[in-house]
């Protein structure tokens, strides 16, 4: 019956007075149905993988992330609330727990998944919505298709920013990103930088008190310094001892007897909603990775560079007292949002490098980059987001001097 009823509406909306809403009226019908345009000549290189699901594999990579966030963000506030340096049952979020006959028990899964549910729901809400709002009003503007990559910019969003960002401040930052770092060019293809990184660089300069990487907003009205902001403010100390700065706490027992690493690599520490476990991002990895989708020499280039530029400071951290030029890098790998910005922001095939020796190159350079402002600019000791934007305004130039390198390459072959 919805397929009748779609059925004998296009035709208004195609040639009719509805003409300029048709962008609409097809983002609806391809979402419930499969196009009936179909290619059958044999000279057509056929493939299974179009774009419209790519980017849902890119979704259902972050969804044992968005999952573990939950929980996570829950957790990290629900610490707060039962030590008593804060006080719930205050905002909406605790009268709606109350109502529901839960508390704030950082013991609990459920408790803890549903306060971070409670945070997550209404970001990505705002996100869709306003983000929608601009993505259908430049289609049905200019005539073309609403295209899917939205989706991936609706979920990334959320999860690179603090858990208590304001929703006017988020409909901010993702209206700067859609609009000024996508529409402006043209549209998805056509962008230069990651919308969702560019919408959270958008807070970064025009809000830096709440989003500089030194501290994360756990719950209203109390901050907590994040693992970098610690290590970037405390006074010379040896490798050893970094161990101490990652939290002790954990909701289960059995992670007691672990080394902190390890708390931190499974992500039980405070950050951004979605860039705390490493294990769940490489989960994602591999999906990536083995779909096609996701680009592993970007990825494996990210880690080498880490690896390369802590290295090279560790070597140089008897000359200096900066504490972050004795970071192993071990310790880089898990804390902030390098995993995540790697493996969900750099692999964008739009704004990254797309030569084989240029992903290399760009990835080893946004390792490289984000340990180097790490460890020299203590006003911001994360260093992921600028990285990778610096590199997507050079992943052009990487390319065009590797294409030139194989075309005057295989001029000299054929001279021979």
């Amino acid at each position: 019956m919805l397929r009748k009823f779609l059925d004998q509406i296009e035709h208004r909306i195609v040639s009719g007075p509805f003409k300029k809403y048709h962008p609409l009226f097809d983002m609806v019908d391809t979402m419930l149905y499969s196009p009936l345009k179909r290619t059958i000549n044999h000279v057509h290189v056929k493939d299974g993988m179009d774009y419209k699901r790519m980017m849902l594999v890119v979704i259902y990579a972050l969804i044992p992330l968005m999952l573990f966030s939950f929980y996570n963000v829950g957790y990290q506030a629900n610490l707060v609330i039962s030590s008593g340096l804060v006080h719930g049952g205050e905002g909406w979020r605790d009268a709606l727990i109350s109502a529901l006959g839960f508390s704030h028990d950082p013991k609990s899964i459920i408790d803890n998944a549903l306060y971070g549910l409670l945070v997550f729901l209404p970001l990505i809400i705002v996100t869709a919505v306003v983000g929608g709002f601009w993505e259908i009003l430049f289609a049905v503007i200019y005539q073309h298709e609403i295209n899917e990559g939205f989706l991936v910019t609706m979920f990334l969003f959320p999860l690179v920013v603090s858990p208590t960002l304001p929703l006017w401040q988020a409909a901010l930052a993702i209206s700067f990103g859609v609009v000024i770092g996508k529409e402006v060019f043209g549209g998805t293809g056509m962008n230069i930088f990651n919308p969702a990184l560019l919408a959270r660089a958008f807070l970064f300069f025009a809000y830096p008190g709440e989003i500089s990487g030194d501290a994360i907003w756990v719950v209203d009205g109390y901050s907590m310094a994040t693992p970098l902001g610690k290590l970037a403010t405390v006074g010379a100390f040896t490798a050893d001892s970094i161990g101490d700065f990652v939290r002790n706490t954990n909701p289960n027992d059995i992670f007691s007897s672990m080394d902190p690493w390890w708390r931190a690599f499974l992500g039980f520490i405070p950050g951004s909603i979605g860039e705390t476990s490493t294990l769940l991002i490489i989960v994602g990895a591999l999906i990536l990775i083995f779909t096609g989708i996701g680009s592993w020499e970007i990825m494996v280039g990210g880690v080498l560079g880490v690896i390369a530029m802590s290295l090279l400071l560790n070597s140089l951290s008897s000359n200096f007292s900066n504490p972050m030029f004795v970071v192993p890098w071990q310790w880089h790998l898990v804390l902030g949002g390098f995993a995540f910005g790697i493996v969900y922001m750099a692999t964008d095939p739009v704004s990254g490098a797309a030569t084989k020796a240029g992903k290399w190159i760009y990835g080893f350079a946004i390792g490289v980059m984000c340990i180097f402002i790490r460890a020299l600019n203590p006003g911001y000791p994360e260093g992921m987001m600028l990285s990778i934007l610096l590199m997507n305004g050079f992943a052009p130039l990487i390319d065009y001097f590797i294409v030139e390198r194989n075309k005057a390459r295989r001029r000299l072959r054929d001279a021979k």
